[in-house]
């Protein structure tokens, strides 16, 4: 039980922008260490004893951010308070997908002080595309490239 406190990644925050981050770092804590990934995610609870019931709960407590740690004082339940969180905000992929395709659109070589800078951009928007399930080719990557050049510069 001491070792919750040691654990090294952020608390879930209020607006749900790290969510998706957070569940991915929950579960693998929980995988490897006492194999309480089960008391969260199977429907079938009667697997699961109390002990780990009562632990999982006090890690998902532990690692949200207070004003959600209020919220959520009604669930006694672990399994279900990890599916309120994510009724609550696993919607994610909704809201970065146009945020990804509009910063495609709208990504300039031109607008960057450094090839490193503007390659950074590219792999940020890349991933983002990849992780809402579409994928840019690097057709595409060299296209829009180029096609941001000012006149001037495509000779060089």
């Amino acid at each position: 039980m001491s070792n919750l406190n040691k654990l090294n990644f952020t608390a879930l925050d209020v607006s749900g922008r790290n969510y998706l981050k957070w569940v991915h770092d929950v579960k693998l804590y929980r995988t490897p260490t006492k194999n309480l990934r089960h008391a969260i995610e199977d429907e079938m609870d009667n697997l699961v004893g109390e002990a780990e019931k009562a632990t999982t709960m006090i890690f998902i407590q532990r690692h949200i951010h207070d004003a959600l740690q209020t919220e959520c004082l009604a669930e006694k339940d672990q399994r279900a308070l990890w599916v309120t969180l994510a009724e609550h905000f696993d919607h994610q992929k909704d809201i970065f997908l146009p945020e990804a395709r509009h910063d495609w659109q709208h990504l300039r070589f031109q607008g960057f002080k450094s090839v490193n800078e503007y390659n950074y951009e590219v792999c940020r928007i890349q991933s983002l595309l990849k992780f809402c399930n579409e994928n840019l080719t690097e057709e595409d990557i060299l296209e829009n490239t180029y096609s941001t050049f000012y006149a001037t510069n495509i000779v060089m």
